[in-house]
């Protein structure tokens, strides 16, 4: 017998659905706000509108949109932004091996479908109630009724966020979302010349005589850093 014949169906029907659509309501909430924070992020970005609706309909990974916005927006290669998005998910390269206790014995095409809505809190709850590897007529149905749940608990707090989030008022506080996205989208346009020095070394001032000037560090006017000066010797001592 087949393993898909062993699924229950309708899937929704089944009390496990119930009992995993239970189970991630206590996080929708917190799911919800992270959404739209980052639909904000995405808002005040400049990120064009069209590109970033695909994008959060399509990605699936809050961590990913944040880290890969400043660099679409900043114009960097294509292979800079797909190795900053995969060094941000390898947390998943472990997961896999967790779902595949779970998961494995069912076909590839499923499998690659359930793939594209797993996510942190959907393998945390599904330790939490089978610490081990259940039939799969409990554990699909458990996982497909979280995922009810956790995917529209996303996605709509974030596609509001995208649309509105240039309306909302700097006074709910929620403005400071796209801060760091603006933040890291002018340091990336202007990386090459963060490291260039910008001040003149400042002398020592002791009792009555002036020792030789010593290296000083002001903000670089690209990024905010602090970078010394170059090419200053250290200060000689000189006795009273």
């Amino acid at each position: 017998m087949s393993s898909s014949a062993l699924l229950p169906s309708p899937l929704w029907r089944h009390p496990e659905f119930r009992r995993g659509l239970d189970d991630m309501t206590g996080t929708a909430l917190g799911i919800a706000a992270w959404g739209l924070l980052t639909g904000i992020a995405m808002a005040k970005s400049d990120l064009a509108m069209p590109l970033a609706l695909l994008m959060s309909l399509i990605v699936f990974a809050g961590s990913a949109q944040l880290a890969a916005l400043p660099l679409l927006a900043s114009g960097a290669p294509l292979w800079v932004i797909w190795a900053t998005a995969l060094c941000g998910n390898l947390r998943f390269v472990i997961f896999s091996a967790g779902w595949r206790r779970y998961y494995g014995a069912l076909p590839r095409r499923q499998r690659l479908r359930m793939s594209y809505f797993m996510a942190d809190l959907n393998y945390a709850l599904l330790l939490k109630r089978f610490p081990e590897p259940a039939p799969l007529s409990q554990s699909v149905p458990y996982f497909w009724g979280g995922v009810a749940l956790n995917y529209p608990a996303w996605h709509v707090p974030s596609l509001i966020g995208l649309f509105v989030g240039d309306r909302i008022p700097t006074a709910w506080g929620l403005g400071f979302a796209g801060t760091p996205t603006s933040t890291l989208s002018a340091g990336a346009s202007r990386v090459t010349t963060a490291f260039a020095p910008t001040t003149e070394p400042a002398p020592i001032v002791t009792g009555p005589r002036i020792l030789a000037p010593a290296p000083t560090a002001t903000p670089s006017p690209s990024v905010g850093c602090l970078f010394p000066e170059a090419r200053v010797r250290p200060p000689s001592v000189t006795p009273w």
